[in-house]
């Protein structure tokens, strides 16, 4: 039986003072269920992860989360989804969700966001991966990245081609339908993510 597409979204584990971001969240988690696509997310129950797997599975979605054991034992793991895989360490947790995923999306968050972003954005500049990129931009919380990544590329540090592999949308429908065709993504060097 085939599998259903996976989107792996990356998001904050507090809720922030964004409006609208946890209502984003939720009904991004439920866009994806409705499009019949499982969700690949950090396994988390609080802010804006708890919003999105809840939305998830409110719309009847299959959701699938990696957890490390140090947040597990902080009674910080959701226990109502279809796989909750609990791992030793972040970089495990990255390589797990990166490989189970077909497409990726950041919303809102911190650091961790941030860097999730940025890494799974590398290894597709860097052939590792074709997989579709988006950022859903929650009232604009990310203009000031992109203003600064247009601005790594107009002083020549990225490429417009880098630029442009990360989708950018308002919209969940319209950020959905940009991720187009997933199910033929691939990761084009058969690419082992525990060796990067």
């Amino acid at each position: 039986m085939k599998q259903p597409h996976s989107v792996c979204v990356y998001c904050g584990a507090r809720e922030g003072r964004l409006a609208g971001a946890v209502e984003a969240a939720t009904s991004l988690g439920a866009a994806i269920a409705n499009r019949g696509w499982q969700l690949v997310y950090g396994g988390g129950r609080s802010g804006l992860m708890g919003a999105v797997a809840d939305g998830a599975l409110a719309s009847g979605g299959r959701v699938i989360g990696y957890i490390p054991q140090a947040l597990m034992e902080l009674e910080r793991g959701h226990t109502g989804l279809a796989e909750l895989h609990v791992v030793n360490t972040m970089h495990e947790r990255k390589m797990a969700m990166a490989q189970r995923s077909d497409a990726f999306i950041a919303l809102p968050g911190g650091i961790g966001t941030f860097e999730e972003l940025f890494e799974t954005w590398t290894w597709h500049q860097l052939g590792y991966h074709t997989k579709p990129m988006g950022l859903l931009n929650v009232g604009g919380y990310y203009d000031g990245l992109l203003q600064f990544t247009a601005q790594a590329a107009r002083l020549g540090y990225m490429t417009k081609e880098q630029l442009e592999i990360l989708q950018v949308h308002n919209g969940i429908d319209q950020l959905l339908d940009g991720l187009g065709p997933i199910a033929n993504t691939a990761n084009t060097h058969g690419t082992d993510y525990r060796s990067l």
